[in-house]
């Protein structure tokens, strides 16, 4: 079974930036990632995905020009680089991983880490 923990949330201010981490326990190449948050008293929603390639990748609307979605295949890892954070990114930021061969999306995701706290505020 494939073990995901993420790394690298903290406290920001507003305009500030922070790069997430995902890491595996396997190879974490082998999957499509998805980086996923939750803010209190809100549901689950879908940041930012990668392929198993890397060649494609998608961002919510809500992140797009701000965040970015790359693999380090040296580090085993897949990271979410934040920019311009305001308020409204506050979540609990998960990574998620299925095996697809191509392509990624937000949905059918199997395995789940434990998620890191982002909080942006002044």
């Amino acid at each position: 079974q494939l073990q995901l923990v993420e790394s690298g949330g903290g406290l920001v201010q507003p305009g500030e930036s922070l790069t997430l981490s995902c890491a595996a326990s396997g190879f974490i190449s082998t999957y499509a990632i998805g980086w996923f948050r939750q803010a209190p008293g809100k549901e689950r929603e879908g940041v930012s995905c990668i392929s198993r390639s890397g060649r494609v990748t998608n961002y919510a609307d809500s992140v797009k020009g701000r965040f970015t979605i790359s693999r380090d295949s040296a580090k085993n890892t897949v990271n979410l680089q934040m920019m311009s954070l305001n308020p409204e990114d506050t979540a609990t930021y998960y990574c998620a991983a299925v095996l697809r061969n191509s392509g990624c999306g937000f949905s059918g995701m199997v395995y789940w880490g434990k998620g890191t706290l982002v909080t942006v505020s002044s």
